[in-house]
């Protein structure tokens, strides 16, 4: 899986298509990414029940998009690009952009 924590990417398809985000969260065993202010659900809370929200009420909660659904948006050119792997000069290898070529991290 290409997508990391704190990516921006872009969704390719569902009901949030064509939104940008962050990644908060990647669950590798699942496939899934949680996104910033994307997919958010709504749940209802009884007074007493959280410790972090004892009165209760209507909490919103990020929920998760599958990773094939979203491509990562290059940092230095800013479209939405497959991630290639280049070796720099040190022999490290690191991500880079398909379109622009310019490794990034």
């Amino acid at each position: 899986m290409d997508v990391r924590k704190n990516d921006t990417v872009k969704v390719l398809s569902g009901r949030e298509k064509g939104k940008t985000g962050k990644v908060l969260e990647v669950l590798h065993g699942k496939d899934r990414v949680r996104v910033e202010k994307l997919m958010v659900a709504k749940r209802h809370l009884k007074k007493g029940r959280s410790q972090t929200n004892p009165d209760g009420g209507i909490i919103e909660r990020n929920g998760t998009l599958h990773a094939s659904n979203v491509m990562v948006v290059c940092p230095k050119c800013g479209k939405p690009t497959r991630v290639a792997r280049v070796a720099r000069d040190d022999g490290r290898r690191v991500r880079a952009c398909q379109k622009c070529k310019q490794a990034w991290e």
